[in-house]
Parts: structure tokens; C-alpha cells; sequence
């Protein structure tokens, strides 16, 4: 049976980066990654908007600040470093009512204590200076916002772990957590098809499973895991009149969890607008009637989601009906983008977000990190139970948290 120092479980972006992390800070360490799937990035990493974001939104102190901030800086340096490609093309979080003015100051404000670099606070003629097509009466413009292809990166990020030394086992789907009942090698790590590994130490970066994934190791039960779908729409090629620069986003309401749809340029030249945010029947669930029984079982007895449906009911249904109705989505979009028609758009991919819920029925807002403190693996497993975004663009500095609290807690 093949035995290693540390098992880290999860191949998207940050599950990638803490083994590289790890394998470069403690070279003599014997590290494994272990993917369900036959690629890295399958699920939340190679479904996202690609956006690297600046740090506008977080709560000033909290750890999504403080790693965004960083990690926006660090992910442009990397690219740099490694000649890989991505675009600082900006962002705009754009005003179209009075109502939302205030809440747009005091965005500002949230972003200015938070560290985000030259931003400015712009009129309605400078809304169309950076945008030609957005109408507003005042925004936010974030000029170091920017995209690239987080599929690319996690990948680059495990070439540069097995470069150091770190292995990278795909199609291994960890199903059982053991004591094994060998004191130097303490954890048995088997999969779904019984193939097995001996580990000293463990960590768990499983975005969309990491409550599962807590669960067999012996951690809470809470938080738990919602997966929320999220459609896009994509403009049509030859759409040239809507000529979009940078991402352009309305003003989010702080009654509700998510920021609202958006226009999002990509890497490979598509403008994408969205996403709406609806229930996933199925956590790796992408198409519209996609449904798992063992996943809406666990959604219909989760008391949390029910006290979270029931304060949320309007907007659920809201997001429900985008979600059907290309021309609801375009209408939120011509609020800000009025030259927008339902025939400039086409049906786009979609993704599912990882969003930790508290038993109370409340969205965690912070990243969350647990080790397992009890019981025969005591001090030898740690998870990551909540890294929604901005994760991919924290993922660096998250890493570099996960790395420090395995070495206090395993004692490395």
C-alpha cells in the first residue's frame, strides 16, 4: 500500500494551490493530490465567471478582504511571472436609480477601508467614457478588476506541484477515512473503487462536497453545502453595436446574497451576461432539469435552506423565472444597458456555487476553516469547509493560510 506524507483531497484551484503551496514550503514532504474526476478544475474552478476581483464588496477585517486584496496583486504576478495571459480590463458597479445611491457610497467606502486601489467615483458622462453602451446616473469604477481563465491557472498550478516533486492521482473519488492502525501512517484513505492510500496527514479542499467530505472525517455536521446554479446568457457573435469594455455590474442589495446579473468579457473574446442564482437540485448539476435523489433528499431535510427559502421567497422566485425567461434576464440588463435586445443574446453554460449555510438559515460569509480536534485522527485532518468567491482570486493567499495552520496543527 502506497503511503504518503499528506493527501490533499480536491483538484480545483485552491485544493491545487495548497499542494503546491505545501510542497514548496516543506520540499521534504511526500505529497499526493487526489480529483474525483479525470481532469483538475471539472467543477467550480472550470465554471466560473473568470473574473479576479479587487476586494469591493467584503466586509472590511474579514478574511475575504484581507486574502482578496492580496490575492488580486499576487495572481497578476504569477501570470506575469509564468507568461500567462489575462486582461485588466476594469469594472463598473453602476447606479440607474436615486434609491441606490447611498447604498453606492457606502460601498465606496467599504471598498476604500478595505485597500482597493484607485478606484473613483464616476458621473453619468464618465460612465459612458469607460462604457459607451451603460447608462447610470453615478458608479463605482474598480480599474484593476480583471479576467483570465482560472481552468488555465489551477492547471499551471499542478504542473508547478509535480515540478517540485508533489504527485496528482485523478479518478480517485475518497469515499472512507480510517484509522489504519499504523502509528506513523495513521489514515487510511480509500475510494469508491477500493483503491487505498496510507497518509500521515490530510487536508480537504472539496468546494462543492467539503461538508461531505468533513462529515466522513469525524468534523461538524455544520456548515452545510447549498449548491446554487447559476445560467448564463452569452451576446451573439456580430452583436457589434454592444460593444462591452470591462465587466459592468448594478448595485447589489444587501437584503440578498448574491450581486445580481452582470456583463462579464472572457478571454476568448465572448461577452457573458448573468449569472441568475437558483437551487441546484443536483450539487454537479448544469443543465436546467438536471436532479439528483440523494442531493434533493439532503436539501429537503436541511432545516437551514428551509428558514433561508422562507426569508428569501421573493427573490428565489425571481431568480426562478430568470432562470426559464431569456427576456427577464435582458430586462434587469437593460436597466443599465439599455440598447440590449433579446435577440442579441443566446443561451450561455452554466455553473454551480458552493454557498456554506449556518443552521440558523444564514449565508456564511467568510471563508471557513476546521480541523478535526477529536477522536482517533485528533490533529491530523484538516478541512476547508467554505471558500466561495473570491476564492480563485484569493486562492494564492489561501493557500499560504492553509499551509500555517497544517504546520501548527500538524505540527510540521
Amino acid at each position: 500500500m502506497q503511503k504518503v506524507d499528506c493527501l490533499i483531497v480536491g483538484g480545483g484551484i485552491v485544493g491545487v494551490a495548497v499542494a503546491r503551496n505545501l510542497q514548496l514550503t516543506f520540499s521534504h514532504l511526500k505529497c499526493l493530490l487526489v480529483e474525483k474526476e479525470n481532469i483538475l478544475a471539472k467543477h467550480q474552478t472550470g465554471h466560473n465567471s473568470g473574473v479576479i476581483h479587487a476586494g469591493v464588496y467584503y466586509k472590511p477585517g474579514s478574511l475575504k478582504a484581507k486574502l482578496c486584496i492580496d490575492g488580486l496583486k499576487r495572481i497578476y504576478e504569477y501570470c506575469d511571472e509564468n507568461h500567462l495571459p489575462y486582461r485588466k480590463c476594469g469594472k463598473i458597479i453602476v447606479a440607474v436609480e436615486r434609491d441606490q445611491l447611498a447604498r453606492l457610497d457606502d460601498l465606496f467606502q467599504r471598498a476604500t477601508q478595505n485597500g482597493v486601489q484607485d478606484l473613483k467615483m464616476l458621473d453619468s458622462n464618465q460612465i459612458r467614457e469607460v462604457e459607451p453602451n451603460c447608462r447610470g446616473i453615478r458608479a463605482i469604477h474598480s480599474p484593476h478588476t480583471g479576467i483570465i481563465d482560472y481552468g488555465l491557472i489551477c492547471r499551471h498550478f499542478g504542473k508547478s506541484f509535480e515540478q517540485m516533486g508533489g504527485r496528482i492521482a485523478l479518478n480517485f473519488e475518497a469515499e472512507k477515512f480510517l484509522p489504519s492502525g499504523d502509528a506513523s501512517y495513521p489514515i487510511l484513505v480509500q475510494s469508491t473503487t477500493n483503491s487505498t492510500f496510507l497518509s500521515r496527514y490530510v487536508i480537504t479542499c472539496g468546494g462543492l462536497q467539503a461538508d461531505q467530505l468533513a462529515t466522513l472525517c469525524g468534523g461538524s455536521k455544520n456548515p452545510t453545502i447549498v449548491p446554487f446554479r447559476g445560467d448564463y446568457l452569452k451576446l451573439k457573435h456580430g452583436t457589434d453595436k454592444l460593444k462591452i469594455n470591462g465587466n459592468i455590474y448594478p448595485v447589489p442589495d444587501p437584503k440578498f446574497p448574491f450581486l445580481g446579473v452582470h456583463f462579464t468579457p472572457r478571454m476568448d473574446g465572448s461577452v457573458w451576461l448573468g449569472p441568475n442564482a437558483v437551487l441546484s437540485m443536483k450539487r454537479e448539476g448544469y443543465g436546467l432539469f438536471d436532479f439528483s435523489i440523494r442531493d434533493t433528499i439532503d436539501l429537503a431535510f436541511n432545516s437551514g435552506l428551509r428558514k433561508l427559502a422562507w426569508k428569501h421567497l421573493g427573490y428565489g422566485l425571481g431568480e426562478m423565472r430568470r432562470a426559464y425567461s431569456l427576456s427577464a434576464t435582458v430586462r434587469e440588463l437593460q436597466k443599465f444597458v439599455p440598447a440590449l435586445a433579446t435577440d442579441d443574446v443566446e443561451r450561455g453554460p452554466s455553473g454551480v456555487r458552493a454557498q456554506a449555510l449556518s443552521a440558523d438559515g444564514n449565508l456564511v460569509e467568510d471563508f471557513v476553516f476546521e480541523t478535526v480536534d477529536t477522536g482517533d485522527l485528533k490533529n491530523r485532518i484538516l478541512h476547508v469547509r467554505n471558500a466561495p468567491s473570491p476564492a480563485a482570486t484569493s486562492s494564492l493567499p489561501i493557500a499560504d493560510m492553509v499551509v500555517a495552520k497544517a504546520k501548527e496543527c500538524f505540527n510540521l
